[in-house]
């Protein structure tokens, strides 16, 4: 029968420890950040974007990092002073894509940024989220589609329904350039979300 004083034995145990308060101390950062103090508020003038999926989730959209054309990258806006990223609601996740300047229409183009056009990730029809690039139905062009119930968005056009059951446009968020990087210009333009009742 081992004793306690084991060295193998000790090992295991010292590991099992060591790896549980690992765990538990990743989680509780997770949710610390979650709950941070303005990361439910919508996105204000002055925050940057950050990825929110994949290997770069967290790190700070530039311009390079989109390609002309697309596809769209998924997007949070965090607040540059306190580092706060407002992904405390789903209400705040934008696609961000870039295009040619010249094919964004009167209105789309002044909430651009050198082409660059940010617009809910959540669908106006039934809360889904916006999750393909593809070719239009109705067009040669590619346009923001939700897969759930085949609304689809033209980006060029203040993310006009060109397809689909959704009642209204993907609601704008409005973006600059500030020495080189992307920024929120101003609040939503339209609604976030699906459609009331």
């Amino acid at each position: 029968m081992p004793s306690c004083s084991d060295p193998t034995r000790r090992k295991l145990i010292l590991t099992a420890l060591a790896t549980g308060a690992c765990i538990a101390s990743s989680r509780s950062a997770a949710a610390a950040d979650e709950d941070q103090p303005g990361s439910d508020e919508r996105p204000q003038k002055g925050d940057v974007l950050v990825f929110s999926e994949k290997d770069h989730a967290g790190e700070v959209i530039e311009p390079q990092d989109l390609k002309l054309g697309g596809p769209p990258v998924r997007a949070w806006p965090k607040d540059p002073k306190t580092s706060v990223v407002r992904k405390g609601s789903r209400l705040n996740e934008v696609v961000v894509v870039r295009l040619d300047p010249a094919e964004l229409d009167e209105e789309t183009r002044p909430r651009s940024a050198d082409g660059i056009v940010a617009y809910s990730a959540i669908c106006s029809h039934a809360g889904c989220p916006i999750t393909a690039w593809v070719k239009g139905a109705t067009g040669d062009k590619d346009v923001l589609k939700c897969v759930c119930h085949n609304s689809e968005f033209d980006p060029r056009h203040s993310a006009q329904v060109v397809f689909g059951p959704a009642p209204r446009r993907q609601a704008a968020l409005p973006l600059a350039m500030a020495d080189g990087s992307l920024t929120v210009a101003a609040t939503f333009v339209g609604k976030v979300g699906q459609q009331a009742g």
